[in-house]
């Protein structure tokens, strides 16, 4: 038969598939879902004493949080955001602290003191969170400084009401309280962000200098409580 003469063709085996190039491969180290605590935690991993917020480019916190950088877009709107939101979290984690420490006060000598050595404790232990609020307001972006600002405000209308509160249990006056608590908390950062830049072992020696300086505020406005209007104009 003629049919036997005809050759069956052999099907040719498949080709091997080619191996996925890197930037198509799936990478094991990228999560499949994210959250903005893994992010927010990404970028505490890369700030320090002296990198700041404003610093990070958008890549580098994605790669350190293990996806791709247009995953990090279903979370935050931009590196502005990012940083206004560790802002905010370092200003209620401080406020937090230092709130505990002003709350087990009884007299304006141990509240001064508590919330001081509550601050510095902080600075001396690395608190990455407390590093942004201070140095953010000084070399970040508008948004990052009224970020900043905002928290700063957050902390003087809390200590104005603890003021108030030991001037109403001590029968003490107190003369501007508003006034009397953004000079405290503005001295306390301007000194705090300074600290930063300085060794540890002069810390000790700046914590009893802060102490002295909140104090002499203290004295003060006391002391203008007690004065009559048209000296305190003078």
């Amino acid at each position: 038969m003629l049919t036997a003469l005809v050759p069956v063709p052999v099907p040719e085996p498949e080709p091997e598939p080619e191996p996925l190039s890197p930037s198509r491969a799936a990478s094991p180290g990228r999560k499949a879902v994210i959250s903005r605590e893994d992010i927010v935690a990404a970028a505490l991993k890369l700030v320090g004493p002296h990198r700041s917020v404003s610093s990070l480019s958008l890549r580098e916190v994605a790669r350190e949080a293990g996806i791709a950088p247009n995953s990090f877009y279903r979370q935050f709107r931009d590196m502005d955001e990012l940083a206004v939101a560790l802002i905010d979290r370092a200003g209620s984690s401080l406020r937090t602290i230092i709130g505990e420490a002003r709350q087990r006060a009884t007299t304006d000598r141990s509240v001064v003191r508590g919330s001081v050595e509550a601050f510095m404790e902080q600075l001396r232990s690395d608190d990455k969170l407390l590093q942004i609020l201070l140095r953010e307001g000084s070399v970040g972006s508008d948004a990052f400084k009224q970020a900043v600002d905002r928290q700063l405000n957050f902390f003087e209308e809390e200590l104005r009401h603890d003021l108030v509160r030991l001037a109403a249990v001590q029968g003490s006056g107190l003369f501007e309280p508003a006034l009397t608590a953004k000079a405290i908390t503005r001295l306390v950062f301007a000194m705090g962000a300074s600290a930063m830049d300085q060794p540890p072992e002069q810390h000790a020696a700046l914590t009893q200098e802060l102490i002295l300086m909140v104090r002499m505020i203290v004295a003060g406005t006391q002391t203008m409580a007690a004065m009559e209007p048209q000296q305190v104009a003078r």
